[in-house]
């Protein structure tokens, strides 16, 4: 497809020329602009590694260092907290330890006042055990004293009436004298 221009054939037909053939083909494969697609390569490249170094990269730089430093905050935080729970520990295991001695302090106090209690009590329950045994003993001995003295007044009584029953007829001093012999053993 050759047109022919008014400036002269040839030149018509070489401009033709080149264009069916850069027409035929993609123009990035096209040997002829590889020194024009070069060019263009290396200054984007630049653009980009100029943009990147002074914008991008020391945002991102900055943000990482906030990161770290952050990070590095919260790792001493931790820590810090860490001590502080340990310390908090230690000191509830000590006020613990000091609680379980100061109640077995106060329950020995306790046992002690209880027992002394106790021994009061047994030795006032033991007086007054003593003392209504010894009023025990004292009432025993006087109904003791006053059966025997029973004893007598009815084996005197018993004696003369059954004396008597039978016909006889004694004297009161000598049924006394005879039951008294014989209570003596």
């Amino acid at each position: 497809m050759a047109t022919v221009t008014e400036g002269g054939d040839a030149q018509g037909l070489a401009v033709a020329g080149d264009h069916g053939a850069s027409g035929a083909g993609m123009p990035q494969l096209d040997f002829a602009h590889f020194p024009n697609q070069i060019f263009w390569l290396v200054v984007t490249l630049i653009v980009i590694y100029l943009v990147l170094s002074r914008v991008a990269l020391p945002r991102i730089g900055a943000v990482l260092a906030q990161r770290a430093g952050t990070i590095t905050n919260d790792i001493a935080a931790a820590e810090d907290l860490k001590r502080k729970a340990a310390e908090a520990e230690d000191a509830y295991d000590k006020a613990l330890a000091d609680a379980r001695v100061e109640a077995g302090r106060i329950a020995a106090e306790a046992r002690a006042e209880i027992q002394a209690e106790l021994d009061a009590a047994i030795a006032k329950a033991d007086e007054q055990i003593a003392a209504k045994s010894a009023e025990s003993e004292k009432a025993i001995a006087e109904i003791r004293a006053g059966a025997v003295d029973s004893v007598r007044i009815v084996a005197k009584e018993t004696a003369a009436e059954i004396i008597s029953a039978m016909g006889f007829s004694a004297d009161r001093a000598a049924i006394d004298n005879a039951v008294d012999n014989r209570v003596k053993g």
